[in-house]
């Protein structure tokens, strides 16, 4: 990634199990273990990922039988609700990623390999204010997916036979 659309960093005031704390007792409910395990894990990495992705991941780690299916769906959504996470459709699949504590970005998105590339441009944000201000909108935030093919796919796309291929 290029120094110039790389990401900045966001200082926030609680962590993302605290604040997800109080966005539960704010409604009632209350953080179980499964709620608390499955915060731990998503905030441990930052990636994006779907819900099935992450149901075989908690499983693999040796939570899959502490954590439905169910589970999974329900906190995701609270997760969304809270402002912890945001969710993206790509392709028909809703695809979550950090929200809180990350800067506002943008992404590329490879059609070929669903890869999905982070940038931040100040260029595109006094852009897009320039033509909110024109039109007397106020921006409380945007999301662009540039959709394309990423330079690894298009160079397998591209690439010249091999004798190996026929074997």
């Amino acid at each position: 990634m290029q120094t110039g659309f790389a990401l900045g960093e966001v200082q926030v005031s609680s962590s993302p199990q605290e604040r997800f704390s109080e966005y539960l007792q704010s409604r009632g409910k209350r953080i179980t273990q499964q709620r608390r395990a499955l915060v731990d894990y998503i905030y441990k990495r930052h990636d994006h990922f779907d819900a099935d992705e992450l149901i075989a991941n908690v499983a693999r780690l040796g939570f899959g039988n502490k954590v439905s299916r169910p589970t999974v769906y329900r906190t995701l959504n609270e997760l969304v609700e809270a402002g912890l996470l945001r969710r993206m459709n790509l392709d028909g699949r809703s695809v979550y990623e950090h929200d809180y504590g990350y800067p506002q970005h943008d992404h590329l998105h490879c059609t070929v390999c669903d890869k999905l590339i982070e940038f931040q441009s100040d260029d595109l944000q006094r852009l897009r204010d320039a033509v909110a201000r024109e039109h007397r909108f106020r921006v409380i935030s945007h999301r662009l997916i540039v959709t394309g093919i990423c330079k690894e796919c298009s160079a397998k796309r591209h690439r010249r036979q091999s004798p190996l291929d026929l074997v």
